[in-house]
């Protein structure tokens, strides 16, 4: 029997008297797209927040089992401790080193997983430079893999909305996670973003990385999600495969409108 690669029992984050997540109960199976909805203020990002370490859930565990590093309970580990173990993110507003070149966002990806240290930096061993080279390589290949190869030597300032967001989903495989956890990636897309948006995400499925995505989309949801999960009021409502979620009437009344909706609202 397959295990999730990610399952959160009964996560709950209280802000003072403001229950953002109530019991959540999530499971993330290895291989798969799953995605979490609900309108605005639901209480998706928060969830991400307690997963990914920007802080500690109230009560609850998160439970990752990596197939090379073994099980863990990582609820409460700090952000880079959890990267480290093979969960990487994006977040709804679009974090890049703006005045840096696109490929030097896409090392900063790369840096957790150096081994050479301050001295050999100084006096440039040539362990150094061989691994300096292999991360200039491998920063070429996440670049290619997302479509910016061309864009490498470009600020990531002067990318394209669009681009911005894949040179963010760049950065973060460069991590090497086994589950990537996308927030509202498509948000301010066009059209054609929205679709090279979703052969990206199903590459990156395709490519051996489990993907958790937050999306107010609907028609990305319900086009590459193999499971949604759906939030209202800090309380997960529905769960199953997308044709079953949609015509649920607990998510008709507080997300998607009239006719299981095709276009979800903010």
């Amino acid at each position: 029997m397959v295990e999730p690669l990610l399952e959160t029992r009964k996560l709950c984050r209280y802000f003072g008297g403001v229950k953002a997540n109530r019991d959540i109960d999530l499971r993330v199976m290895p291989g798969s797209i799953t995605s979490l909805i609900g309108p605005n203020g639901a209480g998706k990002t928060t969830v991400f927040n307690a997963i990914t370490g920007i802080f500690a859930p109230t009560s609850g565990e998160v439970i990752v089992r990596h197939p090379r590093l073994g099980t863990r309970s990582i609820g409460g580990w700090r952000p880079d401790r959890i990267c480290a173990f093979g969960l990487a993110r994006t977040f709804q507003n679009i974090h890049l080193f703006a005045d840096l070149p696109v490929i030097d966002n896409v090392k900063v990806g790369l840096h957790p997983r150096t081994r050479r240290g301050v001295l050999s930096a100084i006096f440039r061993t040539p362990g150094f430079l061989r691994e300096e080279d292999e991360i200039h390589a491998a920063a070429l290949h996440y670049l290619a893999f997302v479509g910016l190869l061309e864009a490498e030597h470009d600020l990531a300032t002067n990318l394209a909305y669009g681009d911005q967001r894949k040179l963010e989903i760049a950065r973060a495989l460069a991590t090497g996670p086994v589950l990537l956890l996308l927030d509202e990636p498509a948000a301010g897309m066009n059209p054609t973003e929205t679709l090279a948006l979703m052969e990206l995400i199903r590459k990156i499925r395709d490519a051996g990385v489990t993907v958790l995505l937050i999306e107010h989309d609907m028609k990305l949801v319900m086009n590459i999600s193999d499971y949604v999960y759906v939030m209202d009021h800090g309380e997960l409502i529905a769960h199953g495969p997308p044709v079953a979620v949609r015509s649920d009437p607990r998510v008709i009344e507080a997300y998607l409108g009239p006719g299981g909706g095709e276009h979800g609202h903010g």
